[in-house]
């Protein structure tokens, strides 16, 4: 039944009034395009701290946003007073579209996924050569989230002056993953940090790595002028480093165009969130030949086409096995 008539006018529809005002109930939003673009460096109890500009700018998320939450990396839209002035806040009305994501579980079976990082290019993973001794597994889990996400993966061995990196090229030389062995001395004297800048220049770059690998000791280097505030050393007694850092931190490179994004060392890198028909695309000179596949191939049983098609020579036979290793990598623990 129609309540109004075909001439009906604004003062002929009943608005329901707010309990809290006199404003009637709307669902429409202002667009805010007068918004100012920054960049989201870190996050802290509900404060942001973002670029706009070349200044810094304390924020919040506005309500309208609802449970999105906006993190490190993120491109945004700010409103409100943007002088970065001490005691000012302004509000984050809008989170752009990323371009690639960073995410976590707690382990395999937790449903909550974490995101450590938005839009960033490349994902650095630090592994200390010993003390504390490698831990492959969380390396490959590590390379699955890059792969997943759209960044490009960099193996960065520190402690090189306590064992050769010989035994891990190995393990990971038939991946193409581009790689920097360091030294403490080389971290002391500066050569370990250009070596790594290189990698770095005009790029976002993520840095991951399990505690006491040395990963802030070598963010510290490549960005001196924004030192952390403290340094962690690896327990004797159970071979695991102190997490020094507890946020996520974009600082600008120095010495060269990028940013460096210093996140917190982990225990755990769970893949709860990822799906394996994606990790293909990691390896396009295998994909091709999944096209013979069977529906809902895990690309590790009898019937895969792979097998057929490494046999013919068309990919390195070690390619197809650095493929399933990671494939198999969410079923298995990262000590394993």
């Amino acid at each position: 039944m129609r309540r109004y008539g075909k001439h009906t006018d604004e003062d002929d529809i009943r608005s329901r009034p707010n309990r809290k005002g006199n404003r009637p109930r709307t669902h429409i939003r202002p667009k805010h395009e007068d918004a100012a673009e920054g960049m989201v460096l870190t996050v802290d109890r509900g404060r942001l701290t973002c670029l706009v500009d070349d200044r810094t700018v304390m924020a919040m998320k506005a309500r309208e946003l609802g449970r999105k939450a906006a993190v490190v990396g993120d491109r945004v839209a700010l409103v409100g007073d943007l002088s970065g002035k001490k005691d000012t806040l302004a509000r984050i009305v809008r989170i752009e579209q990323r371009g690639s994501l960073l995410r976590r579980t707690a382990d395999d079976d937790d449903p909550y996924e974490r995101v450590v990082v938005a839009n960033a290019d490349q994902l650095a993973i630090v592994t200390a050569l010993a003390d504390p001794e490698p831990r492959p597994r969380l390396i490959d889990r590590c390379l699955v989230a890059a792969f997943d996400g759209g960044l490009e993966p960099l193996l960065v061995m520190t402690k090189s002056d306590l064992a050769p990196p010989d035994k891990l090229l190995e393990l990971y030389g038939d991946l193409d993953i581009p790689y920097v062995v360091t030294s403490r001395e080389e971290l002391e004297n500066g050569d370990a940090a250009d070596r790594v800048r290189a990698h770095l220049d005009g790029k976002i770059t993520a840095f991951v790595g399990h505690s006491g690998v040395g990963k802030t000791t070598l963010v510290n280097a490549l960005v001196p002028e924004e030192r952390r505030r403290v340094t962690g050393h690896v327990n004797a007694v159970t071979g695991r480093g102190r997490h020094t850092t507890t946020s996520a931190l974009a600082l600008p490179l120095t010495a060269a165009e990028g940013w460096v994004v210093d996140t917190p060392g982990v225990r755990s890198f769970g893949l709860a969130h990822i799906d394996p028909s994606r990790v293909i695309h990691a390896f396009p000179d295998l994909e091709p030949g999944t096209e013979g596949c069977p529906r809902a191939c895990s690309h590790d049983e009898p019937d895969c086409a792979l097998d057929t098609w490494v046999e013919e020579g068309h990919a390195d036979p070690a390619r197809l096995y650095s493929l399933r290793r990671l494939l198999a990598t969410r079923e298995r623990t990262e000590g394993d």
